[in-house]
Order: C-alpha cells, then sequence, then structure tokens
C-alpha cells in the first residue's frame, strides 16, 4: 500500500472523471543518515508539490509548492501517454529491497495505477535481470527512463520557478535614470518553448 509522505489527503479520495490527472513518483531509502528521499506530486488543481529529505551534512528537509499551468500539465500527461507506462505490469518488476523503493502512481484517462518496485540505479541493473526468469526487463526500461524525464521535469520547473536569476536590462530609458531595470521571466509562462518539443 502507497503512503504519501505529503500531509494531505489522498488522491484515492477524490472523485475520479476521465478527465483528471495526478501524478506522483517517490524513491527512496532508509540508511546511514535515516529516511533520505524524493517525492513529488501533481494535483488536477495544478497544485505542484516536492520534497526532498537527507540528512548528509547535516541537511534537511526541503519542501517547495506552486501551481502549474495548464499547458504544463498537457505536457506531463503527453509525456506519461507516450511511456505507455499505464500498459506495464509491475508483478515481475524487482520488489523494494534495502537499497531503495520508487513508487508511481498515476490517474489519467479514467484509469488509476500504482507502481512499487526496488530503486534503480542505472540502465545496466535493468539488462541484467535478463535471464532464465524474465523480470519484464522491457516495461521496467519503460518505466526508468519515465522517470528519469519527469525527474529532470521537475527540476526544470524548479529551476525555472524558484531559482531564476533577474536580467540585467541596459536601455536608453535606464541609462537616462541612471538605474539598471531588472526582468524575470514570469513563472512556468510558455513552458511549451522551454522544452524540447517545438507546437505548430
Amino acid at each position: 500500500m502507497i503512503s504519501p509522505r505529503f500531509d494531505s489527503q489522498k488522491m484515492s479520495g477524490e472523485k475520479e472523471s476521465p478527465e483528471t490527472f495526478y501524478l506522483r513518483y517517490y524513491v527512496g531509502h532508509y540508511g546511514r543518515f535515516g529516511h533520505e528521499f524524493m517525492e513529488f506530486e501533481f494535483r488536477p488543481d495544478g497544485r505542484m508539490r516536492y520534497a526532498n529529505n537527507s540528512s548528509y551534512k547535516g541537511d534537511g528537509m526541503i519542501r517547495k509548492e506552486t501551481k502549474v499551468h495548464r499547458s504544463v500539465m498537457d505536457e506531463l500527461k503527453r509525456i506519461v501517454r507516450e511511456s505507455e507506462v499505464v500498459k506495464a505490469d509491475d508483478s515481475k518488476w524487482p520488489e523494494p529491497d534495502k537499497v531503495g523503493r520508487q513508487e508511481l502512481e498515476v490517474v489519467l484517462d479514467g484509469e488509476h495505477i500504482s507502481f512499487t518496485c526496488s530503486k534503480i540505479g542505472s540502465l545496466s541493473e535493468i539488462l541484467a535481470t535478463e535471464g532464465p526468469e524474465d523480470r519484464d526487463p522491457k516495461t521496467l526500461q519503460g518505466f526508468y527512463y519515465l522517470a528519469q524525464d519527469l525527474k529532470c521535469f521537475v527540476f526544470s520547473l524548479i529551476s525555472l520557478h524558484f531559482k531564476i536569476k533577474p536580467l540585467c536590462v541596459t536601455s536608453l530609458f535606464s541609462a537616462h535614470l541612471g538605474v539598471n531595470l531588472y526582468l524575470t521571466l514570469p513563472p512556468f509562462a510558455t513552458l511549451r518553448s522551454i522544452f524540447t518539443r517545438t507546437i505548430h
């Protein structure tokens, strides 16, 4: 059973419809520095929440929360659909162990799916599962690629929204006033243009 580490109501308590979209991903383990994990979720109302907990070198919990534009949610849906993860079956995937645990929960197109498996450090670990007792490395590989895409997607959003530095604009107007004008990009504006996909 998946237990979200966010202090919120579970998605299962909400009404689901073909238009409802929800995604939550978790990866973590218990080790020398306690419970270290990263988790993020996108809720139907466009709210994105991110948490990263590590006690390494005295680090603590990092939490970020914001609301994203509908175009961001549409792009996220496209990524999930193209991965075809909703067709996968995790029954043959490696079980969570002392190395770590991954969880993925998705509500998309009226389907509500949940996956759990061990923490995967590299693609070579998946290829090593091929053998007499096939563990379905093809779908596990798809899950691995999707997890990497989702993490890159979220890190890009966080960097854009929380860490972007102001751009100094030099103009005749600012020179006349003897000051510099600083502009910042609006969070998540035209997100599709930020990613490699081109909209025609």
